[in-house]
């Protein structure tokens, strides 16, 4: 009986899902509603993401308009983007709130690059822990006679390639996006 990996492959996926979908976040010199998707805002006692309550929309390269559904949360939008960490100051016309993207300077491109790193990193962090649990679980199961030694050397080799597989595509993945914001 061999040790099943696809448990741990699925995390590993998702934990490969989460590093793209906070990636994706990173602005990269455009206009990008995905920004918004970490700024949340009280929505009847809610806290609910901007795209939530408001439609967001590009009418440039370098603008987004946010269009609360209820104009009540003007106010509060406004105020949920000035103090995240967006660097963005929003202009509210008291119907519509218009973010400009300028260009990113060289400081805030060194500072984004380093942030891309540190997502990497805590994404390395995460499959390594997968794996630490998967060979902890082998372990005690040898110990209870459930699966042989060998049984357990296999798995964890193979626990290993699976483990290297998902650092080379998070790597990957932090190397394309550090390029692109390198690009801009």
């Amino acid at each position: 009986m061999k040790p099943d990996l696809k448990p741990y492959e699925t995390k590993m996926q998702k934990t490969l899902d989460v590093l793209a979908e906070n990636l994706s976040g990173i602005r990269a010199g455009r206009a990008n509603a995905n920004v918004l998707n970490k700024i949340t805002v009280d929505y009847y006692g809610t806290a609910s993401p901007i795209p939530q309550v408001a439609s967001v929309s590009s009418p440039d390269p370098r603008t987004l308009t946010i269009q609360p559904w209820d104009a009540s949360l003007l106010k509060a939008i406004t105020k949920a983007i000035q103090t995240s960490d967006l660097g963005i100051n929003p202009q509210n016309d008291g119907k519509v709130i218009r973010l400009s993207f300028p260009p990113l300077t060289e400081e805030r491109r060194k500072e984004l690059i380093k942030q891309v790193s540190r997502e990497g990193e805590a994404s390395k962090v995460a499959i390594r822990n997968i794996r630490r649990d998967a060979m902890d679980k082998w372990k005690s199961a040898k110990k209870k006679s459930e699966i042989t030694e060998d049984e357990q050397k296999d798995a964890e080799k193979d626990m290993q390639k699976l483990t290297d597989k998902y650092i080379k595509q998070i790597d990957s993945t932090t190397a394309a996006k550090s390029d692109e914001l390198k690009s801009i």
